[in-house]
Formats: C-alpha cells, sequence, structure tokens
C-alpha cells in the first residue's frame, strides 16, 4: 500500500473538537513531510497544515492557525491534525499527503506524490 490512510473524520457540532489520523505506508514512509488539504464541495482543494518528519517544523493555512494543530510520532509513522473550535465552513473532505520534495512551497498540491482516499469532516451549526 503507497497511499497514506487518514481517519477520524465525522459529524460535529460548531465548537467542537475533532482529530485527524494518516498513517504512511509502504513507498509514502519515504517522505520529507506531510501535509492536511481540504475540499469543500463546489471548491478547489486548500491547504490545511503540514509538517517535516525530521524536525517537526508545521505550517498552517491563515484560517486554521490557533485552532487546528499538526503534530506527528514518528514511531507510529502517524500524523495528526488536531481540530478545535470547529466552524460550519470548516466542513470538507480532508486528505492527506506525502511529499518527497524538500524545497518549495508546502502548500502547493502539486508538491505532493501520494494522496489519501480522504475523510469526510461536516461541521453543523
Amino acid at each position: 500500500q503507497v497511499q497514506p490512510v487518514e481517519s477520524g473524520g465525522g459529524l460535529v457540532q460548531a465548537g467542537g473538537s475533532l482529530r485527524l489520523s494518516c498513517v504512511a505506508s509502504g513507498r509514502a514512509l519515504n517522505t520529507y513531510g506531510m501535509g492536511w488539504f481540504r475540499q469543500a464541495p463546489g471548491k478547489e482543494r486548500e491547504f490545511v497544515a503540514a509538517i517535516r518528519w525530521s524536525e517537526g517544523d508545521a505550517y498552517y493555512e491563515d484560517t486554521v492557525l490557533g485552532r487546528f494543530a499538526i503534530s506527528r510520532d514518528n514511531a507510529k509513522n502517524t500524523v495528526y491534525l488536531q481540530m478545535n473550535s470547529l466552524k460550519p465552513e470548516d466542513t470538507a473532505v480532508y486528505y492527506c499527503a506525502g511529499r518527497t520534495l524538500s524545497g518549495g512551497r508546502w502548500s502547493t498540491p502539486n508538491d505532493y506524490d501520494y494522496w489519501g482516499q480522504g475523510t469526510q469532516v461536516t461541521v453543523s451549526s
């Protein structure tokens, strides 16, 4: 299996929390870092957060800064996205992706090589 595998999505009320998990396996293990993206119906896929496997440097999209936190467990080859203070506009399919590229922008989907199938997050008002 090459693709990362996401889990942890679901339905939550506004103001609630969810934690997404992403397990990397196969060739997806040989990545420089992992990112989370999301795509709402009728919208383009957008960057949420990313993290470098080695140093743990984290990067965030402005609208989630202070509410979401990305972390990694290298021993488990797993990346997490803790989402707090969720809003209805956070509703989307969330994708985990791995990149082998060390340079470039962490927010660019085309710079990622391996993509998961996605997990639905729905925030009710």
